[in-house]
């Protein structure tokens, strides 16, 4: 038994002990034969990243040309628009009365004496024509 008196009132079992359990058999393993390398992922984030820097480079350059072609599109169009309103300045000047009269003047036209009408119903003339005096 063991090497300890026994103290008065410690109940004693005279039962066997059982036996211990058995141990499980341990055994070595051997590490993988090629560790786990992060280059290939390293390498995928960097092409990613300079992926999408690229096409945020050439998006940017597009957007940038498409901006100068609408500003060169934008002026071409204040021109016209003032070229416009300049030809229908010209056009409300020359087909004003007094413009017209001296233009007419300049081609050898006379003012007429009176006006005459017309009437394609029955062939008829309504008012005073007179023929215009030669000038």
């Amino acid at each position: 038994m063991s090497a300890q008196p026994l103290r008065a009132g410690t109940p004693v079992s005279l039962a066997p002990r059982p036996a211990p359990a058995a141990r499980p058999r341990l055994r070595v393993v051997r590490a993988p034969q090629q560790a786990r390398t992060r280059v290939p992922f390293v390498f995928l984030c960097m092409a990613i990243l300079g992926a999408a820097l690229l096409s945020a480079l050439l998006l940017n350059t597009s957007m940038a040309g498409g901006a100068f072609e609408r500003s060169s599109l934008t002026s071409r169009l204040g021109r016209l628009q003032q070229d416009q309103l300049d030809l229908v300045a010209q056009l409300d000047a020359r087909s004003a009365p007094a413009s017209l009269a001296q233009a007419a003047r300049g081609i050898g036209m006379v003012p007429a004496n009176g006006t005459g009408w017309l009437r394609l119903s029955d062939g008829s003339v309504q008012g005073a024509p007179a023929p215009a005096a030669a000038g």
